[in-house]
């Protein structure tokens, strides 16, 4: 199972949200490039990228920090936040970007994802977040009455990469990840599932690693202190 630090972007700096929240954010580092190549020193393979600002905007807004992170580490980044169209998809995947994932757009506007999976094979990732689990878009900011199953269902055939599965309600808590839910996804469909969402320690990675899910994103408890990532990694590594 794959291990991948988050880093979330507000008005440039990294942050952690709770439940979604914006106005509910902890500045970690005002350097997010600074905070990438601490995580590869530390042996990540992956990086999770948000740029929530541009996830409320519909575009991208944090375009610099995700430049200059980047530029600074040679190990692959996955991005989400404002990604609704064709030319930024491009962009971004021009820019050095290895995957970028696809929300909002999932739900409204399928044809989109359909067409970049074709065009980018084995770059684009589904981003399905839920609250009570129904589908959130707009930066969580929407809920529609469609579970993450039922969406995810639409594009079993598309070419995805990867899905990445948020519980909402449990972002930036550290109350735990929603094993059973990630677990369900994983087990019903081929995509591969990234578990997001409320990890607090090596527990909730033994939990998930003894399901068929793929990945799992780790944010606030790598920042609290929560979770040591060299060791996180040493002990992913001993239980594949």
């Amino acid at each position: 199972m794959i291990l991948y630090p988050a880093i979330d972007l507000k008005d440039g700096a990294c942050v952690r949200l709770r439940r979604g929240a914006m106005n509910d954010a902890t500045v970690y580092n005002r350097v997010p490039a600074d905070q990438a190549r601490k995580f590869a020193a530390e042996g990540a393979a992956w990086l999770h990228l948000v740029d929530l600002d541009g996830a409320f905007a519909g575009k991208p807004v944090n375009r610099a920090a995700v430049e200059a992170i980047l530029a600074a580490v040679a190990i692959p980044c996955q991005l989400g936040g404002g990604i609704r169209d064709l030319a930024t998809i491009e962009g971004w995947l021009s820019a050095g970007v290895a995957r970028v994932i696809l929300g909002t757009v999932a739900l409204k506007n399928p044809a989109l994802v359909n067409e970049a999976c074709k065009k980018f094979p084995g770059r684009v990732a589904l981003g399905i977040d839920a609250k009570d689990g129904k589908v959130a878009v707009e930066g969580w900011a929407e809920t529609a009455e469609l579970s993450a199953l039922d969406l995810a269902q639409r594009f079993v055939d598309a070419g995805a990469s990867a899905l990445i599965f948020t519980d909402v309600d449990r972002d930036g808590l550290m109350g735990g990840v929603n094993v059973a839910a990630s677990a369900h996804l994983a087990a019903a469909l081929p995509i591969p599932v990234i578990a997001s969402g409320g990890v607090a320690g090596l527990d909730d990675l033994a939990a998930l690693a003894r399901t068929k899910v793929a990945g799992c994103i780790v944010g606030r408890a790598l920042y609290a202190g929560g979770l040591d990532l060299a060791a996180a990694l040493a002990f992913l590594k001993q239980a594949a």
